[in-house]
C-alpha cells in the first residue's frame, strides 16, 4: 500500500502553515479537514483512486472520499473529480469513468462542482482523485480524537470485506477455488459493501458515538492505533470477537499471512468507533436496519497501552500496519 511511514509524514506536514481559521488542518489518523465558514463547519476530504476494477471505478471514487466526509457527521454535498490515464487512455474510457462517476455522485446527493482530465507519459495505469465537501453543524461535528476511556469498540462489517471482494472480481478463478463458485460470485456482487456513507451518518445522530474511523488502508491495526492516538488513550481488543470472513482465513493459508497481516487487511467501508455504553443499543438497532451486525471487541482505556488478547494471551496489538492488500490482489 501506498502511504507514507507516520515519522516521515510528519515531517511533511510540518511545512504547512498553521491557519486560525482551520479547524482541523492535515493532521496524521484524521481522514478530513474542517474549517470554519459563517456558523458551519465545511468537512473536505480527498482520496486517490487507482487499481480497481474498471467497472466499479467512479463509484469507488466518489465513495472512498465522500465515506470520509461521511465519518465527520457532514453530509457530503458537492465535489471535484480528477481522471488522469495514460498517453494511451482511449475518450470512451474516460466517458465511462465519468458516467459511473455521475451516477454514484446522483445516488448520494452529491453536485460536481468541477474537475480535470488529462493523459501523460508518466502514468501506466488510470487515477482518478474527488475531493468531497460537506458541511456539519458545529456541535455536531465528530472526529477520530474524542474516543473516551470505557468507550465500547464497535466494528460494523467483517475484517478483509473489501480486500476478498476485490479479489473475487480480479481473480474469479483462483477465488473460485479457494472460496467456492457459489461464494465467489456472491463476494462480487459486494462491492457497494465498501461505502459506509449511509450508516456513518445515521451513526452520526446517535448520543454517544464519540469517534469514528474507516478501517481502510492498513485495516483494524491502522484505525485502532489511529483512534488510540488522537485520543490519547490505550485499548484493549479481543480477538475471538473480531468478525473475520472464513475468506480471509483462506487467503492467510494460502499467501502464509501472520495475525499481524490479517489484522491489517485494507477493510474499506468498516466503520471502527469510539461508543458509550449506554448508546449500544441504539447502535444495534441503526446497524440492524442496514441489514449490518454490531460487534463489538472491546473496549478504550485510560491506560494508553494498546493491548490484544488471543485465548486469554494479552499481547502488545501491532504497532505498524503491514497491509497485506497488494500482495493478495498479486494473485501471486
Amino acid at each position: 500500500m501506498g502511504k507514507l511511514p507516520n515519522k516521515e509524514l510528519k515531517t511533511l506536514l510540518s511545512c504547512i502553515k498553521k491557519d486560525s481559521r482551520v479547524i482541523i488542518p492535515p493532521t496524521i489518523g484524521y481522514d478530513s479537514g474542517v474549517h470554519l465558514i459563517d456558523d458551519k463547519y465545511v468537512v473536505i476530504a480527498t482520496d486517490p483512486c487507482t487499481g480497481v476494477p474498471q467497472e466499479w471505478f467512479g463509484w469507488l471514487l466518489i465513495n472512498y472520499a465522500a465515506s470520509d466526509v461521511a465519518l465527520s457527521g457532514a453530509k457530503p454535498e458537492f465535489c471535484t473529480i480528477n481522471l488522469l490515464g495514460p498517453k494511451s487512455t482511449k475518450p470512451a474510457t474516460f466517458q465511462k469513468i465519468m458516467r459511473q462517476t455521475c451516477k454514484a455522485a446522483d445516488e448520494l446527493g452529491i453536485a460536481i462542482v468541477r474537475g480535470h482530465t488529462g493523459m501523460y507519459d508518466s502514468l501506466s495505469d488510470l487515477l482518478g482523485v474527488a475531493t468531497v465537501y460537506g458541511s456539519v453543524q458545529l456541535e455536531k461535528l465528530i472526529t477520530p480524537g474524542n474516543a473516551k476511556p470505557r468507550d465500547l469498540i464497535l466494528c460494523t462489517k467483517p475484517l478483509g470485506l473489501e480486500t476478498i471482494t476485490n479479489f473475487s472480481l480480479t481473480h474469479k478463478a483462483m477465488a473460485q477455488r479457494l472460496f467456492g463458485a457459489e461464494q465467489q460470485e456472491k463476494l462480487s456482487e459486494q462491492v457497494r459493501m465498501q461505502s459506509c456513507v449511509k450508516e456513518a451518518l445515521q451513526l452520526a445522530e446517535i448520543s454517544g458515538i464519540h469517534a469514528m474511523h474507516d478501517a481502510t488502508e492498513g485495516g483494524f491495526v491502522a484505525a485502532l492505533n489511529e483512534l488510540a492516538e488522537a485520543s490519547k488513550v490505550g485499548f484493549r481488543v479481543n480477538w475471538e470477537k473480531i468478525p473475520v470472513c472464513k475468506e480471509v482465513l483462506a487467503l492467510q493459508d494460502y499467501f502464509k499471512l501472520n495475525d499481524a497481516q490479517v489484522l491489517a487487511v485494507s477493510s474499506t467501508g468498516t466503520i471502527l468507533a469510539a461508543v458509550d455504553a449506554q448508546a449500544q443499543e441504539r447502535v444495534e438497532a441503526t446497524l440492524s436496519s442496514n441489514g449490518l451486525s454490531a460487534c463489538f471487541l472491546g473496549e478504550f482505556t485510560e491506560n494508553k497501552e494498546r493491548v490484544l488478547i488471543k485465548k486469554r494471551i494479552e499481547v502488545s496489538f501491532p504497532q505498524v500496519a503491514d497491509d497485506p492488500y497488494t500482495l493478495i490482489l498479486s494473485g501471486k
